[in-house]
């Protein structure tokens, strides 16, 4: 493996980050909202899912006896 100084890593590193392209301001707040509305459709979900398994097993348990 070739070993490099510390300042060529550095150099390298800044022209690396040059290179990227950032998310406007715009662009970060759609995609954080995005998120957040995702989370709620997926907590929603699993709550009936939740819901629907814990009726079926209450009522499953409840034949039983």
């Amino acid at each position: 493996m070739a070993r490099t100084n510390v300042a060529q890593f550095f150099r390298e590193v800044r022209q690396e980050a040059s290179k990227v392209t950032w998310p406007t301001r715009k662009e970060t707040a759609l995609s954080t909202m995005m998120v957040f509305v995702m989370v709620v459709l997926a907590a929603i979900f699993f709550f009936v899912i939740d819901q629907v398994i814990a009726v079926a097993i209450r009522f499953l348990l409840s034949v039983g006896m």
